[in-house]
């Protein structure tokens, strides 16, 4: 259409055949006010967005930064309770004050911290939320929300019964002083396990290791099998009665009955090892209380696997039992190999690398080989517990003498102090987690029964067993010493540990609540009467448990104490000696000699067709020796079979000299044929030739000045 045309169609028609964007030019300012007002409002409301997320990070931040401050101060509390009870040892030792030990002390700083904590700081309530999640029928480790278009995770930390939802703790502070469990297992635990095995005093244990292992193993059964019993009688009381609120289990009195039978006799020991107190007697109580710990804790183990078949999931099944006992010894069997195994590998890499030439490393390696140990048994399926104690203790055997004289030292004041240190802060949480703790259930009827259980099942654990062992025994368990181990079964980290371990059902948290209590008992109530005790039972004093007497200035080394009871002490025949004549000729002239410095050489006691390999495994110092070291656990083969004394009328002086008549000193084991095991002890001992001399009522062996 041509602009003539157009003209002819007239003004209306015309418009309406213009083209379509000539005919948006009119509307072009409506429109237009129109975008911009639109692009306005996006842009407020995107900029009250940006506002609000700005906020929401601020609030975050500002969060975070209040949970990290909480977490320091929850750990300072820490910190100074310790720093508190150190101070206030220092004061009880320079005031000579035995009634009251460390660790009861930290349970009383962390009782009056905890109290402080409960009553004394705010509550910051209205931040939590039920929500409901009818649709599953079961709870997540892992849980993620969608809140406003955000996710957020969250984690589970335990099931809480519908009586007490709202009771929820809304303290956050409280809640940072409250610990995983496995901060107990993973951390605290292990060097205070490894220490016990890495100090232990070889010399003494092994003398009285028969008598140990049945405290340990049949003792500790005997007690759980009985606690357990008595105490689901006590839970029929409570069912009668009306006091039980929800489901106890036979399987859960013998778990309580696991646990509780754990004993901790360290404030005991403590005053023991400070007053000097027999060395015999120090010996049954800490080789009991070393191994019944790893005991009690694979005993427990054993019981949780219990699983019958059929749908009475807790009816006794003779099948599910016995799995149960091979559990048990599977667990412990496995655990000990593998300890045994780390503490070997560490003896072989620091006897044939030069770590010597560098201590730091040395005690560091040392260090992450034992932890390791723990955790790698743990992550296996076994018992992180059993297999750190017997790494400590082959490390003590083997490795030990390979470390640099710097290495020896710090190895031993390392664990040492983390040993102190865990210890304390297990016994401050004790006492905090009296009121921090949100899920105490106390019941009078079981801590009362609980109460009469443990004594009932520590005097059918100690009475028996010693009569027994007495049968066998030259050297009695005299009444005194059963009156003393009955009265120092004290409970401590090791119990505490276990029923914090699992706190999510009614019973698990009444076992709890009850053990805290049993532990705060013995502590401070057994633990206080331990002096007066040892008088009351006439118990002898001023016998260094940890170590022999030192050589004297003349190089007479002291082997038995002094007194009329010297001749009964000159080491009577013990139940273990037999085993460890075998084990000790074995130790002595192989295993030492491949995982040691010391020892005699391979070459000289290999077969003459393993002669390459025994000059690659013998170390050349072995060669450097005139003679082979002489071993520190040596004496506890002695017997009375060995030595007779016969003492004359006079005495030999401080330097050596006799009087006129002296006294005579006979060797029995030189009159009869000596096999080549007996050769080797008494080679090992120095007592092959050399004469015997008596000071007084000591036996004393002479010493080469080498």
């Amino acid at each position: 259409m041509e602009s003539g045309d157009a003209a002819r169609l007239g003004p209306g028609r015309a418009a309406r055949a213009l083209p379509p964007r000539l005919l948006l030019l009119p509307l072009l300012p409506l429109l237009l006010g129109r975008g911009l007002r639109a692009a306005a409002s996006a842009s407020s409301s995107g900029a009250a967005a940006e506002d609000s997320s700005a906020m929401e990070e601020l609030a975050t931040e500002k969060e975070a930064e209040e949970s990290h401050r909480q977490d320091s101060v929850s750990l300072l509390t820490f910190i100074l309770l310790l720093t508190l009870t150190i101070l206030t040892i220092w004061l009880f030792k320079h005031r000579r004050v035995r009634f009251l030990h460390e660790t009861g002390l930290a349970m009383i700083y962390g009782l009056i911290v905890g109290v402080i904590l409960r009553y004394g700081t705010p509550a910051t309530s209205g931040r939590d939320k039920s929500l409901s999640c009818t649709q599953e029928h079961r709870a997540f480790s892992t849980l993620l929300v969608n809140v406003s278009g955000k996710f957020f995770e969250y984690t589970l930390k335990g099931e809480i019964s519908p009586g007490k939802i709202n009771s929820v703790e809304q303290n956050d502070m409280l809640r940072k002083v409250t610990f995983d469990p496995e901060v107990f297992f993973n951390i605290l635990l292990p060097p205070i396990i490894f220490h016990a095995g890495y100090s232990l005093k070889k010399r003494h244990f092994f003398r009285n290791l028969g008598s140990i292992l049945a405290y340990a193993f049949l003792g500790t059964a005997v007690s759980c099998f009985i606690i357990g019993n008595l105490m689901y009688g006590v839970v029929k009381l409570m069912k009668i009665v009306g006091q039980l609120s929800d489901k106890f289990y036979y399987t859960d009195c013998l778990f309580f009955g696991a646990i509780i039978s754990a004993t901790d006799p360290v404030t005991v020991l403590a005053i023991f090892n400070e007053l000097h107190a027999d060395v015999d007697l120090y010996a049954l109580l800490f080789g009991e209380s070393v191994l019944n710990d790893a005991v009690a804790i694979v005993l427990s183990s054993s019981i949780v696997a219990y699983q019958p078949a059929g749908l009475n999931t807790h009816a006794f099944d003779a099948a599910a039992f016995f799995k149960s006992v091979g559990i048990f010894l599977g667990i412990f069997s496995g655990s000990f190999t593998m300890g045994a195994v780390t503490g070997v590998v560490t003896a072989l890499v620091t006897k044939f690398t030069k770590l010597h030439c560098f201590p730091l490393l040395e005690t560091a390696l040392f260090f992450l080989m034992s932890w390791s140990t723990f955790l790698l048994a743990e992550a296996c399926g076994f018992t992180g517990v059993v297999a750190v104690l017997f790494c400590g203790i082959t490390q003590a055997h083997y490795t030990y003498n390979n470390l640099s004289v710097e290495s020896r030292s710090r190895t031993k004041q390392l664990f040492q102090v983390l040993h102190f240190l865990a210890e304390n802060f297990i016994f401050s949480y004790m006492g905090l987690a009296l009121f921090t703790f949100q899920k105490h259930v106390f019941s009078p009827i079981f801590i009362i029964g609980a109460f009469v259980a443990i004594f009932l099942g520590r005097a059918a654990h100690i009475y028996p067993l010693s009569f027994f062992l007495n049968l066998g025994r030259r050297h009695k368990i005299g009444w005194n010493f059963q009156h003393m181990m009955m009265f120092s079964g004290l409970r401590g980290a090791m119990a505490f540990a276990l029923a914090i371990r699992d706190t999510a059902s009614y019973a698990r948290q009444m076992m709890f609540t009850t053990t805290l209590l049993i532990v705060f008992f013995t502590v401070w109530i057994i633990g206080g009467g331990t002096t007066p005790m040892l008088s009351w039972l006439n118990i002898r004093v001023g016998v260094d448990p940890d170590q022999d007497p030192p050589p004297s200035n003349d190089s007479f080394q002291v082997l038995q104490g002094d007194g009329p009871d010297s001749a009964r002490g000159n080491r009577t025949k013990q139940e273990s000696a037999w085993l460890f004549r075998l084990w000790y000729s074995f130790d002595h002239n192989y295993l030492k000699p491949i995982l040691t410095h010391t020892g005699p050489p391979l070459t000289t006691t290999l077969p003459a067709w393993c002669g390459l390999l025994a000059q690659c495994l013998t170390s050349p110092q072995v060669y450097d020796n005139q003679e082979p070291l002489r071993e520190e656990d040596s004496d506890f083969i002695l017997t009375e079979g060995d030595l007779t004394l016969t003492y004359g009328d006079s005495t030999v002086t401080a330097n050596g000299s006799s009087g006129s008549h002296t006294a005579s000193t006979s060797l029995e084991g030189s009159r009869r044929t000596k096999s080549s095991s007996e050769e080797v002890l008494d080679r090992a001992l120095g007592i092959g030739d050399q004469p015997v001399s008596s000071r007084g009522t000591r036996l004393v062996f002479p010493l080469d000045n080498a």
